[in-house]
């Protein structure tokens, strides 16, 4: 029964044991679904499952038809033409991180888009080149097309030497197969592999990329041959390269990136600062395109002072290539990685805008638009991409409603592929890469999170800044798989050292809290309630019982053989009729009585740690009082342990055998122990695995911890009292406050059942 009164409810029910409220309340009948009623649900046909799949396959049948022609169109349309300018830049600039001649980058611009449009479930994602996917890819291309590796040529472009050709198949190849990874992914329903890459991982990561990104492009802005390296500690080789050859700086070339990057810098800013009082935010990397373009064009700045531009840019599209086999064989891992990167950060930014205007993602099915995409673009020659959070926000914030924004801006980066592409044949190189470095400000500023993740949790403050240094010295690939590896560890670390506490009753209720966190708390006398907050395995086992046997004071085990020692002695002195019993305690006859303490060896240890048997003698043992002559045994006032599982989500086999000795343990000294909080589930288990015994039973599983204390009071207030359950069907029973403190006014009733 539940009373409420006031803001405060009054409960008055029976203390329940497991067994108990088992009895009391039959459970349901439930049909667990076994693998093959799995396998037929996947293979049973209807109409209705047909159209679902239809839908999940193809998301645009299920939002196209509503579309709102009148209310939407217009900012489709704005927002589809500044997306396709800013995707025509970076598709450039992004070109140059993966080390293949510009015009490519138009490429993996445009094909994303188109197969995303039908596929794709956020509506305001853009799809296409990513910084940090361009700098993993350009690190295999380096690697491989370094490496003496032999990928066939490229036969459709006399204007490209074998090395430019060769880079941009293994490109190809790398993206194909990362796709093809995606794609699979997908379709076998794994996308919940991303929960493996927290949100302090990707940040530490991305921040990380940002740094190989401004590096890598240091070659660009200074005009330097800076040699290829992409093993571990490259990033510093590659400073090394460029400071031993800073005398040999084209200053044209310098002199207009800092000026680009400080302008894009400084527009940024007040796009970010007034983006609630701008229409559409300054469309400043097209701007400061056109002006560079001109520039470099009227005042034929490759002539004049030697810069490097973009040069020929290949009106049209090429035919689309074979990938290399061999390309495959050898950036499995790495592919592997760029389709994992890929899909996390398309997958949280679709998320962001998912929330932000109420429609529903899925990550299965964005595994696949992101998988097809991959392998249509490499097919056509392109590179890996996902969605730059740049180019999103200018999707968005244009007033973008649907992918019919992300089809429009594909159509922009198709006018520049097939009509004026020329026109940016003067464009610099430098003024790209400065152009990437701009949209590089939102990573750069996550070193930020450091301090506010060191005062929110400091676990993932070291996931952070481990990523960033594995990312740095290992490189992208190897730094990944590192990072993922320290995080994994770190929950291995947070579950093997739990923080165990110690609870005390709370208020003089049903609330128990940790006891050193509050100062007016009860603790009923030689019980003990121990809470462990985290699963109980195989690494953690001991730990758990280090902390336990740190709680209640002592170790059983070791109480345990001084008691069976100790009877031993004693059957010794009874058997020579050198001990009396009296009401007063033992009293010895004689005072010569000497016992050797010899080395015990395994067998005698074995029978040291068996049940205490005092059934052959003529009297009682109480061992918290004094024993004859040098007896001396640990004497424990604890009677009752409390554990409190209900943050143990799991046991395994190994820290089962380890719990059940620790049980017996605690058992055999007369201490009741006590198991609250557990599901039905944990339960089962324990069962199928046999773990109960004569000794250890299962009348130890209680609901609650307040349900173990109140059994326990009871108990002992029998015991003292020579109460008989049988005696009354039911009983009430009542705690009050005293001077020494206690209970308040809780009234329990006890149904004759309950085991005693």
């Amino acid at each position: 029964m539940i009373e409420a009164i006031g803001n405060q409810y009054v409960v008055a029910r029976p203390v329940y044991s497991s067994n108990t409220f088992g009895e009391e309340f039959k459970k349901a009948d439930r049909h667990h679904k076994t693998l093959l009623d799995h396998l037929r649900g996947c293979c049973s046909c209807s109409s209705k499952k047909a159209k679902k799949i239809a839908l999940s396959l193809f998301p645009i049948a299920s939002w196209l038809p509503a579309y709102k022609i009148k209310e939407w169109l217009l900012s489709d349309i704005v927002s589809g033409i500044s997306t396709g300018l800013v995707a025509v830049l970076q598709g450039l600039a992004f070109a140059l991180l993966v080390n293949i001649p510009p015009s490519y980058g138009l490429y993996a611009a445009f094909f994303p888009v188109i197969t995303y449009f039908f596929l794709g479930t956020s509506r305001h994602i853009s799809v296409g080149p990513f910084p940090v996917l361009s700098m993993m890819v350009g690190v295999v291309v380096t690697r491989v097309a370094s490496g003496g590796n032999t990928a066939p040529e490229l036969s459709s472009n006399d204007s490209l030497d074998a090395q430019d050709q060769e880079k941009i198949m293994v490109a190809a190849s790398v993206t194909v197969l990362s796709g093809i990874i995606q794609l699979l992914l997908g379709v076998l329903q794994i996308g919940f592999v991303v929960i493996y890459l927290s949100e302090s991982l990707i940040s530490g990561f991305t921040t990380a990329a940002a740094i190989h990104v401004l590096v890598s492009q240091l070659k660009f802005m200074l005009q330097l041959s800076v040699p290829a390296h992409s093993d571990p500690f490259s990033l510093f080789k590659v400073l090394e390269s460029v400071f031993t050859q800073i005398e040999k700086t084209n200053i044209a070339d310098l002199v207009t990136s800092v000026i680009i990057l400080v302008i894009v810098f400084i527009v940024k800013e007040i796009n970010q600062r007034f983006r609630s009082k701008l229409p559409v935010p300054i469309p400043i990397e097209l701007i400061m395109t056109v002006i560079a373009t001109g520039v470099s064009y009227g005042c034929n700045f490759e002539e004049k002072f030697g810069v490097a531009v973009i040069g020929n840019m290949t009106l049209g599209f090429q035919p689309p290539i074979t990938p290399s086999v061999e390309v495959f064989q050898d950036t499995i891992g790495d592919s592997f990685g760029i389709a994992i990167v890929g899909f996390a950060v398309a997958f949280s930014v679709a998320s962001v805008y998912s929330l932000k205007y109420d429609y529903p993602i899925d990550g299965n099915q964005e595994l696949i638009a992101l998988g097809i995409s991959n392998i249509f673009t490499g097919a056509f020659r392109g590179f890996a991409g996902s969605t730059a959070l740049s180019r999103s926000g200018v999707q968005e914030s244009t007033g973008g409603k649907t992918q019919v924004a992300g089809l429009l801006s594909a159509v922009i980066v198709l006018i520049v592929i097939v009509a004026i592409g020329f026109l940016l044949q003067p464009l610099q190189k430098s003024v790209l890469a400065a152009l990437a470095l701009g949209n590089l400000k939102g990573m750069l500023m996550q070193f930020a999170e450091i301090g506010r993740l060191w005062k929110k949790d400091k676990y993932d403050c070291l996931i952070w800044i481990m990523t960033f240094i594995f990312a740095i010295v290992l490189g992208l690939g190897l730094g990944l798989a590192a990072s993922v590896a320290f995080q994994l560890l770190t929950i291995v670390f947070r579950t093997q050292f739990p923080k165990c506490s110690t609870l005390a009753n709370v208020g003089r209720s049903n609330i128990y809290k940790n006891r050193k966190t509050y100062a007016d708390v009860y603790e009923p006398e030689g019980v003990k309630i121990f809470r462990c907050p985290s699963p109980i395995y195989f690494a953690n086992i001991r730990f758990f019982k280090q902390k336990l046997i740190d709680a209640v004071g002592f170790s059983p085990l070791r109480v345990l053989r001084k008691r069976n020692k100790a009877l031993k002695k004693i059957r010794k002195l009874q058997k020579r009729g050198l001990i009396q019993v009296t009401p007063k305690g033992f009293i010895c006859t004689s005072d010569g009585f000497k016992d050797s303490d010899e080395e015990l060896d395994n067998n005698q240890i074995e029978e040291l740690d068996q049940p205490i048997n005092t059934t052959d003698l003529p009297f009682e043992i109480d061992w918290n009082a004094d024993l004859p002559l040098n007896i001396t045994v640990p004497k424990i006032s604890l009677h009752s342990l409390i554990l409190d599982f209900s943050a143990v989500s799991f046991l395994d086999i190994s820290s089962m055998r380890g719990l059940k000795t620790i049980l017996q343990e605690f058992i055999r000294i007369k201490v009741d122990v006590y198991i609250v909080g557990t599901d039905d589930d944990f339960i089962d288990k324990l069962v199928r695995c046999a773990f109960f015994d004569d000794e250890v039973t299962d009348s130890i599983f209680f609901l609650t911890i307040h349900d173990a204390v109140l059994h326990i009071l009871m108990k002992k207030d029998y015991s003292t009292s020579k109460f008989n359950p049988s005696q009354e069907k039911e009983i009430k029973y009542d705690f009050t406050v005293n001077t020494n403190g206690g209970l308040r006014n809780r009234e329990c009733q006890v149904p004759v059942e309950t085991r005693f």
